[in-house]
């Protein structure tokens, strides 16, 4: 098996029999491999499932082969950017609610690189503060944000 993320993903797109190129990007919270593909549908699948899936399955072996790796996120077509840039308004409308009313607010539950954008995207906000709080009953994960005393 190759060693470097991107040419580890080469080699599951073609054991899956999925041809695409692959392109990658550095960014603050790690490694951004871009995936262009004419089966973009089927590589994100429903609601993002597969594309997260196959995010997860690259850094499990990634991780295996070097345990420094650094965390990698897919995207294809632009789908993850798209929808990175939906998830850090949101925070930042519901950091807005905070800092107007005081109150708590409860984003739904999200995967653990979600959590990290939301994190990441609040962390020097000097109103709000932010804890995952998991689920109960769940493996999920919700981010609190709260305002900051």
């Amino acid at each position: 098996m190759p060693t470097t993320p991107k040419a580890i993903l080469e080699k599951l797109l073609e054991l899956l029999g999925l041809p695409g190129t692959v392109q990658e990007h550095m960014l603050e919270e790690g490694l951004l491999l871009d995936l262009q593909s004419e089966e973009a549908g089927r590589l994100v699948g429903r609601q993002g499932r597969t594309l997260a899936d196959l995010q997860y399955i690259l850094n499990r072996i990634a991780f295996q082969q070097d345990r420094s790796a650094p965390k990698v996120a897919l995207d294809v077509g632009g789908f993850r950017i798209k929808a990175r840039e939906a998830l850090i308004k949101k925070a930042m409308d519901a950091a807005e609610k905070v800092r107007r009313w005081g109150d708590v607010v409860e984003l739904e539950p999200l995967n653990a690189f979600d959590r990290r954008v939301v994190h990441h995207a609040l962390k020097d906000d000097p109103g709000v503060e932010t804890h995952s709080v998991e689920v109960e009953g769940t493996d999920r994960k919700v981010i609190l944000l709260r305002p900051k005393h």
